[in-house]
């Protein structure tokens, strides 16, 4: 059911599963085809690998079936409270098929984690993919996943090897999210806000961005892509007809714009 109109109201700005139909089916679809994706890869699934201390500092490495000319991080979304790799394992298919290795990490979710720290997480993450994988690195992830992956291409982060990132319906403005009940969790504050939001900061010198977003989402996710692209004066996408829920179906399409785009050098 919608929420009750109300403005200004923050919660309901960023509600996505209520305003698409059968939103509830979605999680056990993405965690089906996921498991099956994964036992179906064999020996090019490498599963569980540490990055870190913490429970769920652990990711998932799947490999193309030649040499990888590069590797793609994932980073899942869930608003930094829910999900972790395992339920989008089928995403990697696109770029596999052009020969880019792929990992999806998972992270400490909130209130375990502040996102400053899931930032580190993240940053530790992909140094330990880089440390399997030679060549170049592409960061992307969905919702607060491309928060984060948009994070890995900031000026204040030092990794090298990424190339590029393309945050997917990205959280890039973290200001609005201190009114939302979302806070008690998340436990943002003016400081962190500042510090974490990627549209506040500068994207690093030698690192491209696309930023993707469905055209189909809440205003409040086509505004945040809007900013960030802005922002970073760099090309964003409203893909058609795509909500918060399918406009990362396309990553399992080898010869989908998205997984194009991921990719172009």
């Amino acid at each position: 059911m919608k929420p009750a109109y109300s403005w200004p109201d923050p919660d309901r700005d960023y509600a996505n599963g209520a305003f698409i139909a059968e939103a509830d089916s979605y999680p056990p679809a993405w965690a089906a085809v996921a498991s099956a994706f994964r036992a179906n890869a064999g020996d090019r699934a490498r599963l569980d690998l540490p990055y870190g201390p913490g429970e769920r500092n652990r990711f998932d490495l799947f490999l193309p079936a030649r040499p990888a000319v590069g590797v793609l991080v994932f980073v899942h979304g869930g608003y930094w409270m829910a999900f972790g790799r395992e339920s989008w394992s089928h995403l990697a298919a696109g770029p596999l098929a052009w020969g880019w290795a792929v990992a999806m990490p998972s992270y400490t979710l909130a209130p375990d984690a502040s996102l400053s720290t899931m930032t580190q997480e993240i940053t530790a993450a992909c140094r330990a993919v880089a440390a399997e994988i030679e060549g170049p690195m592409v960061v992307t992830g969905h919702s607060a996943g491309g928060h984060l992956s948009a994070r890995m291409g900031c000026a204040d982060i030092g990794l090298p090897m990424v190339r590029r990132v393309v945050p997917i319906s990205p959280l890039a403005e973290l200001g609005p999210l201190m009114a939302t009940q979302m806070n008690e969790k998340l436990r943002l504050t003016p400081a962190e806000c500042a510090s974490e939001s990627p549209a506040r900061l500068a994207l690093r010198e030698g690192v491209s961005a696309h930023v993707w977003v469905g055209a189909a989402e809440r205003p409040a996710f086509l505004w945040q892509a809007r900013v960030l692209a802005e922002e970073w004066a760099c090309p964003w996408t409203p893909d058609p007809d795509r909500h918060h829920f399918d406009v990362i179906d396309a990553l399992a399409d080898p010869h989908s714009r998205l997984v194009e785009t991921l990719l172009q050098s």
